[in-house]
């Protein structure tokens, strides 16, 4: 039996070939992201031997796994897989496609039985035999719909296939493959999403208080404000005061997602994005929340016209009748010149500005 096992392959599919640099990156962000899930949702003890592009190639040798264990571990990557994606779709602020389409990526899991031998590469086993060749072929097949669990007769061995969920429909099919025909049982997965959580509600809690508000109109497009606005890149470029910003964490930033405000006086503020609703027709919200004071900024974008636009900002303190009153006889003059300046500088930066295709 040592050169006996499972063959167990989570093949991520939906994203199409991208040719823009920002989506090609994106969405090779996201595929990352997602193949670390699959590896720490692993609860059976399997061994990885390579990541092939979207999929993962994991074995385990001994006697085939019954199907009720398989299934746990199945159900467990595939709705981390739909969770962590319905929570990306929830607080993304990236419109470009890759971020947009995230949501409609699928899984499917291939699971066989069969021979194969680990070739050891430096530190990696890389499998070799039949069986790993037959594997990666059945992940071409004619399964209609591509989320599925596809099992071959090889793995049920002399096993019954169990009742393992009410909806649960096994269908009955074969493959012609380089080492002859190969059958095997599939089930559509569609019906777990019914166990995905819904995404935590994000953004601010509590009752806040407007402190001023500022606005100014634009002959320019709303995608354009909304691009210029949302994309911290270029705060620094029309923001008074701010000299940079560093993302703390990573440049696909999203509801929750901290960052890094440099400010000219050499001052540094962490901030994160506490809420995001973007409606190129309506109104567009965003905003941030200085971790330290709970202050907040909110930037609220406005289509006006087919090329006119309106970029309102706010600033809002969490209830502190002494703060306030503090800051509205020693700053919010002062503040209200900040960010009307700001307002002013946007302008320029608006005409300059080169949106990409796919905002």
């Amino acid at each position: 039996m040592q050169n006996r096992g499972l063959l167990f392959i989570p093949d991520i599919s939906g994203f199409t070939q991208f040719v823009n640099e920002v989506e090609i990156e994106h969405s090779r962000f996201i595929i990352q992201q997602l193949l670390e899930l699959l590896i720490k949702a692993n609860e059976l003890g399997l061994e990885i031997s390579e990541i092939e592009g979207d999929a993962i190639l994991f074995y385990k040798f001994g006697e085939p796994q019954k199907l009720e264990a398989l299934y746990k571990q199945v159900e467990k990557m595939f709705v981390e897989f739909h969770g962590y994606l319905n929570s990306y779709d929830h607080r993304k602020i990236c419109q470009c496609k890759a971020c947009v389409s995230a949501i409609d990526l699928s899984l499917k899991i291939i699971t066989h039985y069969g021979e194969f031998t680990p070739l050891n590469v430096q530190s990696f086993k890389k499998l070799i035999g039949k069986d790993v060749i037959v594997a990666h072929q059945l992940l071409k097949n004619d399964i209609p719909q591509h989320e599925y669990w596809l099992v071959t007769r090889n793995m049920l061995a002399y096993q019954q296939i169990p009742q393992l969920e009410p909806w649960m429909q096994w269908n009955n099919s074969a493959k012609n493959t380089g080492s002859g025909e190969v059958s095997f049982v599939y089930t559509q997965l569609g019906p777990l999403k019914s166990k995905i959580p819904p995404p935590s509600a994000d953004g601010e809690t509590g009752k806040k208080t407007k402190m001023l508000s500022v606005s100014r109109d634009y002959e320019i497009n709303i995608k354009t404000l909304c691009y210029t606005v949302v994309h911290f890149e270029f705060r620094h470029m029309w923001y008074e005061g701010i000299k940079a910003i560093d993302e703390v964490e990573h440049f696909l930033p999203g509801v929750g997602s901290s960052h890094r405000r440099v400010l000219e006086n050499g001052k540094i503020e962490i901030m994160y994005i506490s809420s995001f609703l973007y409606d190129p027709e309506g109104k567009t919200i965003f905003s941030e929340t200085n971790q330290k004071d709970k202050s907040s900024i909110y930037y609220i974008a406005e289509k006006t016209g087919e090329h006119s636009s309106r970029l309102t900002l706010e600033l809002y303190f969490e209830p502190n009748i002494m703060k306030q009153g503090l800051f509205n006889l020693f700053e919010k003059k002062k503040k209200e010149q900040e960010l009307r300046l700001s307002l002013q500088r946007l302008d320029k930066v608006l005409k300059e500005m080169i949106v990409p295709l796919e905002f």
